[in-house]
């Protein structure tokens, strides 16, 4: 059951990556043209970077689930099979302790509770947390930055998901 839902959170975040791709890929494009034309667009080039910045996290993500991340196979590939799949359980205990502290991390960063006990009134969370992360706008989009940065807790919970998949199915030697 964990396995199912893992592929399928793997296959919205490779359908979502892919989606985005084409949109750099338009957005780029757009680029071009209006800078040729002598009209550009500056906000163009940061929403591409942002949808970039998606796309990454989320492919980072799916590819976990898949084994298809970088990974340097030498020791791996030199011992016994045996010796392999400890170590392929090792490196998923390590990246499960990872996707953990990702999401110990974007709950400090974004603070959740805590902008809920200000009533979700971000000036008053700000005076009470001096953390001003949903106040940040993006330099010529004019969008809080937050909306953009929530990609972390997507790769978080996805990277979480995954490796906790892989840490409780059977071994696998693949790495």
């Amino acid at each position: 059951m964990l396995y199912r839902l893992s592929a399928a959170w793997a296959r919205v975040e490779l359908w979502c990556a892919a989606l985005l791709a084409v949109c750099v890929t338009l957005l780029v494009l757009l680029n071009v043209v209006t800078r040729t034309a002598g009209n550009a667009l500056f906000w163009v080039d940061e929403l591409a970077i942002y949808a970039m910045a998606w796309m990454t996290f989320l492919g980072a993500s799916a590819a976990l689930h898949y084994r298809n991340s970088v990974a340097i196979t030498l020791l791996p590939d030199a011992v016994s099979p045996h010796l392999k799949t400890v170590i392929t359980k090792a490196v998923d205990a390590v990246i499960f302790v990872f996707a953990l502290s990702m999401l110990w991390f974007c709950w400090r960063w974004f603070m959740p509770l805590d902008l809920a006990k200000a009533g979700f009134d971000t000036t008053a969370f700000q005076g009470q947390t001096f953390n001003f992360i949903y106040a940040e706008p993006t330099s010529t989009l004019g969008v809080p930055k937050y909306l953009f940065w929530s990609v972390m807790w997507l790769f978080a919970l996805g990277a979480t998901l995954h490796s906790a998949t892989h840490l409780i199915s059977p071994a696998e030697t693949k790495i």
